[in-house]
């Protein structure tokens, strides 16, 4: 390999138009409802409370807190508070019991899949007096295509008229203003261009503008040259028009769907993640459908739980409670007698010095008795020890990440997860559930035909297209706002584009690889790559290939109708599905919720609207001016001592735990408070950015992912060994996760081949 310098010298980069410091959400503002807001500016319009009233991230008043029932309800709460009256989810599920009887068993409505449909779905739901259920097979909400693909809201203007597609994607897109203004999620309505290069070019933007015109979407528009480059300087300079959109936006898309799950939670729905759905039969006398869920969790974990049962750290069953207490009143009966003869002065003094002895003996097994006796009625924990560690021990006994090796998940894997799958983790079975439903959805996404043919619904095969990406550094986000795209493929449809994502970075693709097609799902790392970079630099010439950090890959659940299937099953209408839905699916996701229950309607819902419902959800990230009031250094010298001590939230509002994206402890800590369950890294850096830098939780730099591992053992009181880290390589293209320079001149290189 040449060295660096006579690499550019070979491939020299053209020379960029000047910075425009475009903004960046969470830097110095925010985007909010679709527009931006300077950090001054917040509070004012409604982004966020004024910033002390509140601490835990739990400004706006929740439904339990205005519900009449609360101290009823709560009696169904599965999980206890950390010991400062905080609650924390339990592990795997919600926290409070929302079936009809209180059994965890029975349900109006049980939801499969909590992807962007899906929490969508419950989100909507929760506006009603409702018991629903949302199950996701993967470790989080969100981890499925949620997770891999470009956040984009589409307008609908390539959508075929007369399709799903069509009658879902624009109205889907003007509700994500007012979405966002009560979720709080983070929406850009940065608009999108569909780039012409020659005259025939030219003809397909007027044909995409009529059609989208056709499927209601305003205010398209074609560009002249001249006022494609006023706007956007940096694309391709062969372009000579584009389509613009400016209804267009985007998001982050796991935060999207987060923010649906978690109010959706906060209005009553219960979630468990990590199960998956084995069987579906249907009770003809009671009209339920009888669902068996599997439910499954690492091996970590299960050899966590393992080791503190052989240490006695099990909670104790009611025999063993029963035994621990007769043991505690037959000790206590001994220190008695062995006290009395000790100051019994008829006694011969060897008999008196034996006594005291055996009583100083049974003293010390007394309080063994005594802690076995309140464990068993109190329930122990074998990470509360970690309340009143030392921050910097909790960081030493956290495994450090991996960044090497392993292999990739497959591509049945990333229906069920991906990186969140149990073969990611080696995930085991540890329980099956039985759960009943008046009604079933079906918005598995890539399991979806699976879901439907256990109650024998073969009406429809889902056909999964990967689309892979490249994710570079923010300093490559000022070339463009709008979101770029290329004439549309008549087959492969919108094709690889770039954009600049909400938080600032590049993104390029995606790819379109058909996995019935063996040349497209078997293509290399590095023809992927070299697809992608030849692609996009035909957009935009002048990003820099070596500044990408990371790389991801999405299945879209594609099927063999050609359009979304968003209908009541012929085999049972009481299953509704929202399945095989690709792209623009996030942007239809709203207005296909809606769609949704008035086919749970039809098919005899009866629904009465709740008047607790709360529409609102404080974000979980600060908008940051700089370093301003903000303290970065080793593990130990800023950090918290966590909810062990009183006041010491200010501290760790001004704790740095992640260098690259400065996010702070209290950050984690606030996340931790919300209602979904969290106990991974992956969770966390999905909701708060820890550990999605440049840096992507290098040791080396400022071991942020064990500084966060470290705060999720301490706040939910379980051993470090149970916080689950970001698997390695996933879905990713890169060789490795920390990607050397040998790596950036190979991308370089692969820009450059064609």
């Amino acid at each position: 390999m040449p060295p660096n310098d006579t690499l550019q010298g070979q491939h020299q980069l053209p020379k960029a138009p000047p910075n425009r410091k475009l903004p960046q959400h969470g830097v110095n503002g925010v985007y909010y409802g679709g527009e931006w807001v300077d950090i001054e500016d917040c509070v004012k319009k409604g982004y966020t409370l004024k910033p002390n009233s509140s601490s835990s991230g739990d400004q706006f008043q929740s439904k339990c807190q205005s519900c009449p029932n609360k101290n009823t309800c709560h009696k169904n709460n599965k999980n206890g508070d950390n010991g400062k009256g905080i609650t924390i989810a339990p592990r795997s599920t919600s926290a409070l019991d929302s079936s009809k009887d209180g059994s965890g068993k029975l349900y109006d409505i049980c939801i499969i899949g909590a992807g962007c449909i899906g929490s969508a779905i419950a989100r909507e739901l929760s506006k009603y007096q409702l018991s629903v259920l949302l199950l996701e097979a993967a470790d989080d909400v969100s981890q499925g295509a949620t997770k891999g693909n470009s956040g984009i809201v589409h307008a609908g203007y390539d959508d075929k008229p007369n399709t799903n597609r069509a009658k879902y994607c624009w109205k889907g897109n003007q509700m994500f203003e007012a979405l966002d203004k009560e979720l709080r999620f983070g929406y850009q309505k940065n608009g999108s261009l569909v780039l012409a290069l020659n005259e025939k070019e030219i003809e397909v933007l007027h044909d995409l503008m009529k059609r989208g015109e056709t499927n209601g979407v305003q205010n398209l528009k074609i560009l002249s040259k001249d006022e494609l480059f006023e706007m956007e300087p940096a694309v391709n300079p062969s372009a000579i028009a584009a389509l613009y959109s400016p209804d267009a936006g985007n998001v982050i898309p796991y935060e999207y769907a987060i923010a649906l799950a978690e109010n959706a939670v906060d209005n009553g729905v219960e979630v468990r993640i990590r199960r998956e759905v084995v069987d579906i039969t249907k009770d003809n006398e009671s009209g339920e459908f009888i669902l068996r869920v599997k439910h499954w969790e690492p091996k970590s974990y299960i050899d966590s739980r393992k080791t503190y049962a052989a240490d006695g750290g099990e909670t104790p069953n009611g025999f063993q409670k029963v035994l621990h207490g007769c043991v505690l009143v037959s000790t206590c009966f001994m220190i008695a007698m062995g006290a009395y003869m000790a100051a019994d002065d008829k006694l011969h003094p060897e008999a008196r010095q034996q006594a005291n002895i055996v009583t100083l003996v049974m003293i010390v097994a007394g309080f063994s008795s005594l802690s076995s006796f309140v464990k068993s009625f109190g329930g122990f924990n074998p990470g509360e020890h970690l309340a009143k560690m030392p921050f910097e021990r909790i960081v030493e006994k956290v495994s450090a990440p991996s960044g090497s090796g392993g292999a990739k998940v497959s591509v049945e894997d990333m229906f069920v997860g991906g990186s969140g799958s149990p073969d990611a983790v080696e995930g085991k079975t540890v329980g099956e559930e039985t759960i009943k439903a008046k009604y079933v959805i079906n918005s598995a996404g890539g399991a979806s035909d699976k879901m439907a043919r256990l109650i024998g619904d073969d009406s429809f095969q889902i056909k999964p297209r990967l689309g892979d990406y490249l994710l570079l550094n923010r300093n490559q986000g000022h070339l463009t706002q709008k979101t770029i795209f290329p004439c549309p493929d008549p087959i492969l449809g919108k094709g690889v584009l770039v954009q600049t994502t909400l938080w600032g970075n590049l993104i390029l693709g995606p790819t379109a690889r058909d996995t019935y097609k063996p040349e497209a799902r078997d293509m290399s790392d590095e023809s992927v790559q070299e697809y992608i970079l030849s692609k996009c630099k035909k957009l935009c010439p002048y990003f820099d290939p070596k500044e990408t950090f990371h790389a991801f890959c999405g299945a879209r659940a594609k099927n063999s109708r050609g359009d979304w299937i968003i209908e009541r099953s012929s085999k049972d209408g009481n299953f509704i599905h929202a399945a095989g839905i690709d792209s623009p699916g996030l942007a239809g996701s709203p207005a296909i919720a809606l769609e949704i229950v008035r086919l749970l309607k039809e098919a005899g819902l009866v629904t009465k609207s709740d008047p607790n419902f709360n529409p609102h959800r404080e974000p979980i990230i600060t908008p940051k001016k700089g370093m301003r009031g903000l303290k970065m250094g080793p593990v130990g010298k800023n950090d918290s001592k966590g909810p062990a001590v009183d006041g010491d939230e200010e501290r760790m509002r001004t704790n740095v735990v992640c260098k690259c994206e400065k996010v702070t402890e209290l950050e984690i800590v606030r996340a931790m408070r919300r209602s979904l369950p969290i106990d991974s890294t992956q969770a966390m850096r999905k909701r708060t950015r820890a550990g999605m830098g440049h840096c992507q939780g290098d040791v080396e730099n400022y071991n942020c992912e064990c500084r966060v591992k470290a705060i999720i053992a301490r706040e939910a009181r379980i051993p470090a060994e149970e916080v689950g880290g970001r698997p390695w390589p996933a879905t990713s293209t890169l060789k490795k996760r920390w990607i050397d320079d040998s790596e950036r001149n190979d991308l370089l290189e692969r820009m450059m081949a064609k």
